[in-house]
């Protein structure tokens, strides 16, 4: 699998956008939905990643800078037949080492409270995640879970 920085403009990765947005919209009221479109994954300060093998998408992550010390994630996307095969463990690492390297010392995230969103809290928790109140601009919400990691704390693991 290759992770590299992705320029948003194939069509398979708009395409997994595309399902990512509608996917928030059919699970979340829309007034909860906090998935960024292509032109706000465009920004800079977003770095935007895909995961390949062999040319085939499986997957995408994007990094959200707030300041100097803070980031947060965005648009977390695994293709559905890359599903259950570490895809989105190995988006997430290689986000986190990123991170790290950039002096960013703490990543947050935004993701729901429902059912669908279950297996995306577990594996944040699994990376050392815990429950936060709301970071930026959030305000609390029954439809937002929201975690947050140090990233020290990767160090002295």
């Amino acid at each position: 699998m290759q992770i590299t920085i992705d320029p948003l403009t194939s069509a398979d990765i708009i395409g997994l956008l595309q399902q990512h947005l509608d996917d928030m919209y059919a699970t979340s009221p829309a007034e909860s939905v906090h998935a960024l479109d292509l032109d706000k994954l465009r920004q800079p300060d977003i770095t935007f990643w895909s995961a390949r093998k062999d040319g085939e998408l499986l997957g995408c992550l994007a990094l959200k800078v707030l300041d100097s010390d803070h980031a947060e994630l965005k648009s977390m996307r695994t293709a559905p037949a890359a599903r259950g095969k570490g895809v989105a463990s190995a988006l997430l690492q290689h986000a986190l080492v990123q991170a790290a390297e950039r002096g960013i010392r703490q990543v947050s995230l935004e993701t729901g409270t429902m059912d669908y969103f279950a297996a995306a809290r577990s594996l944040y928790r699994k990376f050392g995640f815990v429950s936060c109140e709301p970071f930026a601009d959030y305000t609390l919400d029954p439809n937002s879970a929201f975690m947050t990691l140090h990233l020290q704390q990767l160090v002295t693991e």
